[in-house]
């Protein structure tokens, strides 16, 4: 098993989204035929919800068994279910509504209410992770996981300067200082994240050239924990051009554009 970064630039979001819908796609129905089922970590975000939306958008997305997947979140904001910030809300809007998916493929991270406190709902979703497990195992096998990557070089809720980034002794922590409001949020941590076969970070501007930069440069994950992300298989960097700006040339993939027909190999 072999593991590598690769960075994959595309010149503008719009086919940013497009190409990772393809790549999805494709990845996905080789995992089922494989595998029999899938788990799919999703993240939010404007490029998070971007690549939902392509997928829906895509003809070839009818080939997918979706009954076949399960969908988590890596993180979430701790607001009652339905509000527009959620991830979940964002994600059902894009694409998960329309999939018409059995109640149980869908694990939504609590809201406040459901538990006696965020200390509690964190501990709720690890004991789900568990339940869905391999024997001996605290979480599923995450076939990929999708990450934003924010101009700070935070991932999921692992924010710069937080503890959070640290914790290995938890799957699931409640971040009750975000640094980005809301401030109480709910996220896997980092082993759990590192756990998955492919990491995909899709990320877009100029705003988070910075980021991507210091994160291929091996930053402490504790001024960017970005840097810390690694999936078992493959960790994918999917920027466009303004993203790449402070990206060295020999780290990015001379295969920059990927297509159903055009395919890097993951296995």
């Amino acid at each position: 098993m072999t593991n590598e970064r690769r960075v994959l630039v595309h010149p503008d979001k719009a086919a940013l989204a497009g190409s990772v819908a393809a790549r999805f796609i494709t990845k996905i129905i080789d995992v089922l035929e494989e595998q029999g089922s899938a788990h799919v970590a999703l993240t939010g975000g404007t490029m998070g919800g971007a690549v939902l939306r392509a997928i829906g958008d895509s003809p070839a997305h009818q080939s997918v068994d979706w009954s076949k997947i399960t969908f988590w979140f890596s993180d979430e904001r701790y607001l009652p279910h339905g509000d527009a910030e959620r991830n979940d809300s964002q994600a059902k809007a894009a694409l998960l509504d329309a999939l018409e998916l059995a109640p149980g493929q869908v694990k939504s991270l609590p809201a406040p209410g459901e538990h006696a406190d965020i200390e509690a709902a964190a501990d709720a979703y690890a004991a789900e992770l568990a339940a869905a497990a391999p024997e001996g195992a605290e979480y599923p096998r995450f076939d990929v996981l999708f990450l934003g990557v924010g101009p700070d070089g935070h991932i999921a809720s692992l924010f710069p300067d937080r503890a959070g980034v640290h914790v290995t002794d938890r799957t699931v922590i409640a971040e009750t200082n975000s640094p980005k409001p809301p401030p109480e949020r709910l996220s896997f941590t980092l082993p759990v994240i590192n756990s998955a076969d492919r990491i995909w970070m899709v990320l877009a501007g100029a705003d988070k050239a910075g980021a991507l930069g210091l994160a291929l440069a091996d930053a402490s994950i504790s001024d960017v924990p970005a840097a810390g992300a690694q999936g078992r298989k493959r960790t994918v960097f999917f920027v466009d051009q303004d993203a790449a700006a402070e990206v060295p040339a020999e780290l990015i993939t001379s295969e920059q554009f990927w297509t159903a027909a055009h395919s890097i190999d993951e296995h």
